[in-house]
């Protein structure tokens, strides 16, 4: 597997690539349906998620990373790289999301484990994430690989109840 920054051109995603990534997301339906993210999960567009993805890339410090497998997109992860809360010295994954025909393959492992990868290279000494309290299948595969519970908060954006997990690197 390799990672490659989505990194826009001339202020627009490339084209391809944002075909992709919208395949990956609308083949992700089940779990869009519980974030609410896009109005109707049996219809996500290039549209939209060219907007939900310059979104993510206009905070400073966030970055959007493809996980290809044999050429093919099968992950993507979106992280930042400091939390805008002062007192959270923890870089974040903001999504994690794998190809739905590749799922129970390894590829979120995978993929994860490249991301703490790079922030513990990059001197970080713990790594956090939120899952959605009515996900317990992506709470399991987070406890899975280490990560603990530190608290129940709401999500920034929508008030949606998570579970806030770390995991020291």
């Amino acid at each position: 597997m390799i990672l490659e920054t989505l990194a826009p051109t001339d202020g627009a995603l490339p084209g391809p690539v944002l075909t992709e990534v919208t395949a990956l997301y609308a083949g992700n339906r089940a779990f869009f349906e519980l974030s609410g993210d896009f109005p109707d999960p049996d219809r996500i567009t290039v549209d939209q998620v060219a907007r939900a993805l310059a979104d993510e890339l206009a905070t400073e410090g966030a970055e959007i990373l493809l996980a290809r497998s044999e050429g093919r997109l099968v992950g993507l992860a979106a992280t930042l790289a400091h939390h805008p809360s002062p007192d959270d010295p923890d870089p974040w994954i903001g999504l994690l999301l794998v190809d739905a025909g590749s799922h129970r393959r390894g590829h979120g492992r995978r993929l994860a484990a490249l991301v703490e990868d790079r922030f513990r290279t990059a001197g970080r000494t713990g790594l956090r994430l939120a899952v959605l309290e009515t996900n317990p299948r992506a709470l399991a595969f987070w406890t899975a690989q280490g990560y603990a519970l530190l608290r129940r908060a709401p999500d920034r954006e929508l008030g949606r109840p998570c579970l806030v997990l770390r995991k020291p690197l």
